[in-house]
Parts: structure tokens; sequence; C-alpha cells
């Protein structure tokens, strides 16, 4: 009896402990609820096993070229020092048997983009190359030719004369996004078939100061010297990109690296097997980024599009009606973000062909049609001829800066036209608003608020006008160059 008190005590006591526990959730047969929750769909190809990496790069590996080159260096006299190590005192510091001439080794990478031997890389990786040497991944050895070259993309073609090789499937550069999945493969310092895998940092990346037309994919994928005309490539294993250059302080890999858009990489190779060279299409203006004080003058919200400082005479752009003043916003409905963008498009238009331009010109939106023509090699203004009149010359000290008349001896100690009207800013006050906006001396003034200035009382009739502490839209002249700037006139 007692025994089976006592096991009726146990049980009761371990069934209240069990509802005791559950409501203070120590022994829950419930799962706690999530400290959060998501609510986004994970694409099905990332399994997170990696695998299909592997894949790419067995696809990818076949068309990557190692490329070595060798080419003449000349002890130029016009090198730095050279008069030096020319003199007889260089027998101090050097053999008197210094050779004139040496041969220079260096590598970098290629891709196959054809099967009969066509081969993409970067223009300063055979630049100047005596002989160039091409390895596969099979180990074979070609010598290879230089087909065509373009120093102002950084690319170049080579021929190898091989058939049957496998050739890299073209991607679409304009529909890469930042974020994506990249691989960069390659010859770092000269370790062989490499590849390493980043995300794109950026798109569209300019004024880096590699090349004249920049429309850099950014990528943090490890880009190393070496790696230079190798290709990079998207998570279906197409070219995207040439690899080209990496920022860095110490030489190497920092993160940053870039390369040339695979659509502009094609078009650059078609010319130059197909012509031999790149012609390129042109619009005839100069152009200028928009800041967020020049877009309030012209009306806009956002500091996008490329502002026309300038309009050659006969060009494509004064025959379409393009007026300076004009922010070109749109190409065949592609939003102009900004010069370089402007510059690519229409670089890239064929010649003879017609673009549609949208425009916005005193807060209005035009639609303009121009035929493209091919890029003059050598581009000069030519400039209408005004009035001979020469006011005389007076000074005025407004926001900082001194003025006058510009006369046909300043112009031409400017390096300007004699037939060029304004006045030239002959002072700049430190710490004045005319410095804190970038004015120089020297500066031409040839427009106030767009109105045209041809004398020093066209210019004091304007300013007069404006009110104080508004801002004036200054249309400047410097050495040629014509762009716009923003000024508050009074402190």
């Amino acid at each position: 009896m007692k025994k089976t008190t006592f096991l009726f005590l146990i049980i009761t006591s371990l069934v209240i402990g069990y509802f005791i526990g559950a409501d203070s959730g120590f022994f829950s047969s419930k799962s706690s609820s999530p400290a959060y929750t998501y609510n986004i769909k994970v694409p099905p190809s990332l399994t997170g096993e990696g695998s299909a990496f592997s894949d790419i790069v067995k696809v990818i590996s076949p068309v990557v070229a190692n490329i070595s080159t060798t080419k003449t260096v000349t002890n130029d006299s016009s090198e730095p020092f050279s008069d030096f190590f020319n003199s007889p005192l260089r027998d101090f510091f050097d053999s008197p048997d210094r050779p004139h001439k040496w041969k220079e080794q260096s590598l970098g990478s290629g891709v196959v983009v054809s099967s009969d031997g066509y081969i993409i890389t970067n223009y300063h990786v055979v630049e100047k190359a005596d002989e160039i040497k091409v390895k596969l991944f099979d180990q074979q050895h070609y010598s290879g030719k230089i087909v065509g070259s373009d120093p102002k993309t950084d690319i170049a073609v080579i021929k190898i004369a091989a058939v049957n090789l496998p050739a890299i499937k073209w991607g679409n550069s304009d529909e890469l996004e930042v974020g994506e999945f990249v691989l960069a493969f390659g010859n770092p310092y000269s370790l062989g078939h490499t590849v390493t895998m980043g995300i794109v940092s950026a798109i569209g990346r300019a004024d880096v100061g590699i090349a004249d037309y920049e429309d850099f994919i950014q990528t943090d994928a490890a880009i190393n010297p070496g790696n230079s005309g190798g290709p990079l490539v998207n998570i279906k294993g197409e070219l995207i990109g040439i690899n080209t250059a990496i920022f860095s302080r110490t030489g190497g890999y920092q993160g940053i690296g870039f390369a040339v858009p695979s659509n502009m990489t094609k078009s650059v190779m078609t010319q130059l097997i197909s012509e031999g060279k790149v012609t390129r299409g042109w619009l005839g203006v100069t152009i200028q980024n928009l800041t967020p004080e020049l877009s309030k003058e012209f009306g806009l919200k956002k500091s996008a599009g490329a502002l026309v400082t300038d309009i050659f005479n006969g060009s494509p752009a004064e025959k379409a009606d393009v007026k300076r003043g004009d922010i070109i916003q749109e190409i065949n409905g592609k939003t102009i973000k900004n010069v370089e963008s402007l510059r690519n498009i229409v670089s890239q238009s064929k010649v003879g062909s017609k673009i549609k331009i949208k425009v916005l010109r005193d807060k209005k939106t035009l639609n303009l049609e121009v035929e493209i023509s091919e890029f003059p090699q050598d581009i000069a203004m030519t400039l209408p001829d005004d009035s001979d009149e020469e006011p005389p010359e007076e000074d005025n000290t407004l926001a900082g800066m001194g003025v006058m008349d510009l006369t046909r001896e300043i112009a031409k100690q400017l390096g300007l036209s004699r037939n060029e009207k304004g006045v030239v800013i002959v002072k700049v006050d430190p710490y004045s608003p005319a410095e804190d906006s970038g004015l120089k001396k020297g500066d031409v003034i040839q427009e106030v608020n767009k109105k045209k200035i041809k004398s020093l009382d066209d210019f004091n009739k304007i300013v007069h006008n404006i009110k104080k502490r508004d801002t004036a839209l200054l249309f400047i002249n410097r050495n040629g160059n014509k762009f716009y700037i923003t000024l508050k006139l009074y402190s």
C-alpha cells in the first residue's frame, strides 16, 4: 500500500511539474517563435554547395590564354637623366659597355573569342611588342600576331595559327547589375591559369585615367599584375568584361579592379578585324557634367545629363539645331547620366546612322534627330566673324574679381581667336566667391545668365539687374575650353 501511494505521489508530481514547466517555457513541446522573420526568395541555383563555380571554371579555363611579349627598349636621349647617363660621368655609376638597346619581357592574359584563333587582350599588354607568345590551357604554344589595336579603349586583337579552338560566349554587359557574382581569369604574377571570385562593385566607372573612352566595370574579384587582358565572366560563363587595371597604392590587389565592358570590347574587336581600325561616331559638341548648382540654374531636380557648352560649325549637332545650353538627356531612349555615357554612346554609333536625342532647352523638352558623322582626326573650331569694334578698356571689381574688355591683343595672348568677345578676368581675390567658384585670372566671361557679353558695358548692365545674394550662370572660355560656372555675385 505504501509503495502504491509513494508511486502515485511521484507520478502526480511529474505531471504537475510538466504543466508548470510548460507555462514557464522550460519543457514546452512547441518551438519558440524566431526572433525575426524573412520573406525574400533565394534563387534555386544558389544551393550553397559551390559546385556551380567549379563547373564555370572547367568550361572557361580552356579559352584563357597566357601571353608573354618581348620588345626592344632603346636608351632614348629624350628620357629623364639620359644626358647624365650618356655623359663621361656615367662611367662612375655604370659599365662603359651599358647597351643602348635591350630586350624587355612582360606578361599578360587573353581570351579566345573565335575558334579560328582570334584572341582579345589589352593594348598595353602587346604595345610595341617585337614577339608575342601565347600559351593555352592545354600547354600548346603559339606565335601571336597583332590584328589591330585601339589605345583609346586599351583593347587589342591578336591571331594565332590554330583551328577548332574552344571560344567563349559573349554576354551582354548592358544587363550587368551591381552585386552580381563574377569570376576573373588570368595569369597573375606569371602563376599560370588562375581564377578569383567577387562581385560587381559598380558599373559605368569613368574618369579613372586609364583610357580615353572609359565605361569600366568595377569588381572586387582579385586582379593583380598579369591579369590584364583576361576575361571577366558572369555565373552563366559568359564574357562580360576584359580585366584591364587595378587601383592600388602598393602595386598589388586592394579590392578594386576595372574591366572593359564586353559590349564596348565586341564593337572595337569587330571593327579591328573587318577594317583594321576603329571608326567612331561624332556629334560635334563640347559638353560638361552638371553640378547641383548648374542643375538648379537650368531648372533640373537631378544632376543628370550632359550640358552642351559649344557647337562645332558644320557639325551634325549644328545641322540638327542643337544649341549651346541644351541638356542632352536621352539618346535613342537610353538615359544619359553624364558626359562619359554620352561620349561612349555616340562614339559607338555607326557613321551615317540617325539617332534620336532628347534635350532640355529653357525648361522645355525637345526631340531632335541627328545624323552621326565620323570623328574627325583634326578638330578645329571655326568661329563666325564678329564686329571689329574695340570698346575702350575699363576695370570693374565685383564678387571678388576684376574684369576688363577682351581686346584682340589680349585674345592673342590667351591663345584665343581674335574674334572672340567678352570680358577677361584680370584678378581674382583670395577667399572670394569668385575664387570659391573656380574662376581664374585669364578666364573670359562670354555669357551671364545666358545673355551674350560683347563688352564691359554689357557685363555691367546685366550684373546690375541681378539681385543681391542671387547666383549667376557664367559661360567661360578658358584657353579655348568652354564651360559653365555658377557664381554668387554678392556675399
